[in-house]
């Protein structure tokens, strides 16, 4: 019985790890050039957190990873967006990777 307790309690414990989003999704409206994709990507990059960033200008999304045990808030990468002069319309939290974002946007790396 103890050994099932602390089963279930390593379970329990690791499942917010296993339950974290591999890739950040935003929705956003504005991105007409590559300038405004380097300046959200600059400014997504200043987040201690962020592993990784793609924009694509087509889809009107910007992604990103973040590193391994860390999260970025959805309300404050809302803030960094409207404070750059950006809408930004959803927010989606994806278990699909980066690599996997670029591929299905046709970005390169």
């Amino acid at each position: 019985m103890r050994s099932c307790m602390i089963v279930l309690c390593l379970v329990l414990a690791a499942t917010p790890v296993f339950a974290r989003a591999a890739t950040i999704e935003m929705e956003v409206n504005g991105l007409v050039c590559a300038f405004c994709a380097q300046g959200i990507e600059k400014k997504l990059r200043a987040f201690p957190a962020t592993a990784d960033v793609v924009v694509s200008l087509e889809k009107k999304l910007v992604a990103l990873s973040t590193k391994e045990g860390q999260d970025i808030p959805d309300d404050e990468l809302r803030i960094a967006l409207t404070n750059a002069g950006y809408t930004v319309k959803a927010i989606h939290r994806e278990n699909e990777s980066l690599d996997d974002v670029r591929k299905r946007l046709g970005s390169p790396r």
